[in-house]
């Protein structure tokens, strides 16, 4: 089945950066606010979701797209009832776009959307103008030398069981609390492939590019 591609509201820099992770097959899903990344991104959406305080949609010829039009008092965001929905529909990989911005409150909550998913067992990544991120469990993860950094993070409490190869800081069966994470900006060994997972709980891979 295609990707699912969610494009939501969030300041986008680097369009040529988002682009190149884009396929020919994918499947986009604009969510509100998202629609001003519509002519940069160069993309058509497949289905557009919102409560619509962000954009207008009047702005945008969308009158031939399919659109659910969300209430404005609701518990989720329109990012995550969009997660929902392409779940619905049967999809089972992920990219999210425009989802790390200004708002840390909704920076932090399509961080949770990727935990949504792990819980799911689908496959997903974020990317924003710096990096592409990821929730990493007890599979094992490879992080190719042409990032400049990586930071493995816990987001959703304490893990025991972090290991991570050839890397400049490597462990093996680390304990990391949520209240002191000390595995930001690790280095990949150069001409190799540094390699990281879990055992117990899941964290937070951000590779920096």
């Amino acid at each position: 089945m295609a990707r699912c591609v969610v494009v939501s509201a969030a300041e986008i820099k680097n369009y040529e950066k988002v682009k190149s992770y884009f396929k020919s097959d994918d499947f986009f899903i604009f969510c509100d606010g998202g629609l001003n990344h519509i002519k940069k991104l160069g993309v058509k959406p497949n289905l557009i979701i919102g409560d619509f305080d962000s954009a207008c949609k009047n702005d945008f010829d969308i009158s031939q797209i399919e659109t659910i039009e969300l209430p404005c008092q609701k518990d989720d965001t329109d990012t995550f009832f969009a997660v929902k929905e392409a779940l619905k529909r049967g999809f089972d990989d992920f990219l999210c776009v425009g989802c790390i911005g200004n708002r840390f409150d909704h920076s932090l909550c399509n961080v949770s959307v990727l935990l949504y998913l792990q819980e799911k067992n689908v496959k997903a990544i974020l990317v924003d103008d710096y990096s592409e991120m990821q929730i990493v469990g007890s599979k094992k993860v490879y992080i190719e030398d042409s990032f400049s950094y990586f930071s493995l993070m816990c987001v959703a409490g304490d893990v025991e069981g972090v290991n991570i190869l050839d890397a400049e800081y490597p462990l093996e069966n680390a304990k990391i609390k949520t209240s002191y994470n000390y595995g930001i900006s690790n280095k990949i060994n150069r001409g190799k492939r540094s390699c990281v997972w879990v055992e117990k709980g899941c964290m937070l891979l951000i590779k920096v590019f």
